[in-house]
Order: C-alpha cells, then structure tokens, then sequence
C-alpha cells in the first residue's frame, strides 16, 4: 500500500523531504527531534518496492475538539498525481474515526484545501495554543499563511 503510518526509519529522509519546501518558506522545518516525538502523526507515500518517500503528511492533534493537518509535501516531479489528496485523506479518516470533528491546517494553498470542505477562516478564530510552533518561523509575527478549518 503506497500509503502507510510513518516508521522510525523513515524520519531522517520524512526530515529531508520537509527540508525542501521549508526552504522555500512554504512550511516549518522540523527537527529530528521534533519528528521522532510526533512519529505517529505522520503518513508517508511510497510506491511499493521503492525507497524513497515521495510524499508526508502529519495529523497533529492539538485539543480534545481540534486537530491539525501539518507538513503536506509531495516531490515536485511528482506533483499533480494525487497523492497529496491521498495524504490528506488519510490524515482526515484518521481524526474523524478518532471522534476528531474540527480539523484546520495553515496554508499557502487554501484552494486545495477547500476541495475537501475546509472553510478560509480568520486565524483569530483558532486557539492560541496552535501558534506554539510559529515562534519557530522566521515571519513570526507577520504570518501571510491563510488559515483553514473543516467541520465535520
């Protein structure tokens, strides 16, 4: 299956994968450390007897009611295949069979996000634990990402 539950293995080259967007400023960098604590929130996508991961995805919960789609990245030569919708559908299965019900993701692409339901909303709307990991960002406090949120 292309799509699985990360495993320890997979967090240095889930680490490097992330890297490349983050240097772009399309997302946060994640420490090794940081990946090796949040594991179980992540997907990865790998096509059967390959090594190499093409695409991850975390489902980060973050309050008994609110979880968040973090880390989407999928090689650009790999773009436009399906299989950041693959990604997110996992992540959103996933919250929902939890009893998960309000998942919201900050993007630069609100318009992939809204193909599954999410609404744009304003990020005064989420809690002020989310922004724990935006300290970490370089634009921190002028964030430009666009904050959406799916209510199931």
């Amino acid at each position: 299956m292309p799509i699985h539950k990360a495993k320890i293995s997979d967090v240095k080259e889930i680490q490097k994968l992330i890297e490349i967007s983050a240097k772009k400023g399309e997302m946060l960098s994640r420490s090794l450390s940081e990946l090796y604590d949040n594991l179980r929130d992540y997907y990865i996508y790998q096509e059967e007897n390959r090594e190499q991961i093409i695409g991850t995805c975390a489902m980060h919960i973050c309050w008994e009611d609110l979880a968040e789609i973090r880390s989407l990245v999928v090689r650009e030569e790999y773009n436009r295949r399906g299989i950041g919708t693959k990604l997110i559908e996992a992540c959103l299965s996933e919250a929902i069979s939890l009893g998960i019900y309000r998942i919201f993701a900050l993007t630069y692409k609100p318009d992939f996000f809204c193909k599954f339901g999410f609404k744009v909303v304003d990020k005064s709307a989420l809690p002020h634990k989310i922004w724990a990991d935006c300290i970490k960002c370089v634009k921190f406090p002028e964030c430009d990402e666009v904050a959406v949120l799916l209510e199931v």
